[in-house]
C-alpha cells in the first residue's frame, strides 16, 4: 500500500472493537450488502442517519467515498479503501473521514461465515490505529451505533429475501 501499510497487520486487543451478527440470509446476498453500492447506500449507518454515495469503485484497491447525514442534519464524510475481497467469505478496508492520510482511519476486517442456506454469521473486526482512538470511539458510541447500523443491515436482508 502506498502509505507503507500491508493488509497482514498485527492485531492488538487494545486498539480493537468486535462487532458479531447473525443474519437470516444467505452468505452471498450479505457480501454483496457490503460490496455493491446499490445495496449499501439502503442500509448504512445508525438509525436514523441516510448515506449518499459520491463516488463507488467497490473492487480492491477501489475507494468508496460517501456521506452519512444524522438526523439532527450534520454531515460525516467517509471513505473506504478495498484492500482484500474474497467472495463471499472476506472483506478487508481502510475506512475514515474522506480526506487523504486521516490519520483517525482504522482497518475492518469482516468474515461471513455461511451456517446454512439461510443464515450467515458476519464478524468485524475494527483495528484502530492506537488504544486512545479505541476509546474515543467507544466513547463516542462506536459499539451501539455499530449494532444500530446491523440492525439497519438485517432489516435490508430481509427486504430482499
Amino acid at each position: 500500500m502506498a502509505d507503507g501499510r500491508s493488509v497482514e497487520q498485527s492485531w492488538a486487543l487494545d486498539r480493537e472493537i468486535v462487532l458479531c451478527r447473525v443474519f437470516d440470509a444467505p452468505r452471498e446476498l450479505v457480501f454483496k450488502a457490503w460490496t455493491e453500492k446499490e445495496h449499501f447506500a439502503r442500509w448504512f449507518g445508525p438509525r436514523g442517519f441516510t448515506t449518499t454515495i459520491h463516488a463507488a469503485d467497490m473492487r480492491v484497491g477501489g475507494m468508496l467515498r460517501f456521506d452519512m447525514r444524522a438526523p439532527d442534519g450534520k454531515c460525516y464524510d467517509n471513505r473506504i479503501v478495498f484492500l482484500e475481497m474474497k467472495r463471499p467469505e472476506l472483506l478487508v478496508f481502510d475506512h475514515g473521514s474522506d480526506k487523504d492520510d486521516d490519520p483517525n482511519r482504522f482497518r475492518v476486517t469482516i468474515t461471513f461465515d455461511e451456517q446454512s442456506d439461510k443464515k450467515t454469521v458476519m464478524t468485524m473486526r475494527q483495528l484502530h490505529p492506537t488504544a486512545e482512538r479505541r476509546a474515543i470511539g467507544i466513547g463516542f458510541g462506536a459499539v451501539e451505533l455499530g449494532y444500530q447500523t446491523l440492525d439497519k443491515l438485517a432489516e435490508h436482508l430481509r427486504s430482499q429475501t
